[in-house]
């Protein structure tokens, strides 16, 4: 089961997350999403990490859901996605939805003094115009992984599309679409 959250990582969530990174983490905000038994899957990062702009709002961290993807891209389905974004306008409409959906989602869960920074630095274009995983061009996909962590957090017709095709989300304990607690 996928929990829809906003939380700040405990202790034993954090030792979790630096070892599905192999690093200490950076940029976190919160915890975007976590299984049933509260184990991380997707964190919601902060749009400025190191002093650049970060436009990955949400970040998979799940070993098992990585693998799982990372097993669907090996066999060239980002290709196939893209041509069918061209040839079906109602499913790259719904694409170009899900870019939205995340610029929106990524200024709203800004501070004011981050907007305010983010305005300073001139880093304001990047984070409102740059959709999924920071991707400039809205008719191609970048990455099944930034994908798949907006479903779990938002409304991803490309991730929608890996659970209705290749039941990712199956892989989890519980096994069952996201929901919010």
């Amino acid at each position: 089961m996928v929990i829809r959250n906003d939380q700040t990582p405990d202790e034993r969530q954090l030792a979790i997350i630096t070892a599905q990174l192999g690093r200490a983490p950076r940029g976190i905000e919160t915890l975007a999403a976590t299984d049933s038994e509260g184990t991380p899957l997707v964190l919601r990062m902060a749009p400025i990490v190191d002093g650049k702009p970060f436009p990955t709002l949400f970040w998979l961290c799940s070993e098992r859901l990585k693998v799982e993807i990372s097993r669907i891209e090996a066999v060239g389905v980002i290709k196939q996605l893209e041509a069918r974004l061209q040839e079906e306008p109602d499913f790259l409409a719904a694409y170009h939805a899900s870019h939205r959906d995340y610029v929106a989602a990524r200024w709203r869960n800004m501070s004011a003094a981050q907007k305010a920074e983010i305005m300073r630095l001139g880093y304001d274009g990047v984070l409102t115009e740059r959709g999924i995983g920071g991707i400039a061009n809205w008719d191609q996909v970048r990455c099944l992984h930034t994908q798949y962590a907006h479903h779990l957090c938002g409304d991803n017709v490309i991730g929608q599309w890996m659970d209705d095709v290749y039941g990712v989300a199956d892989c989890l304990p519980g096994g069952s679409r996201p929901h919010s607690p």
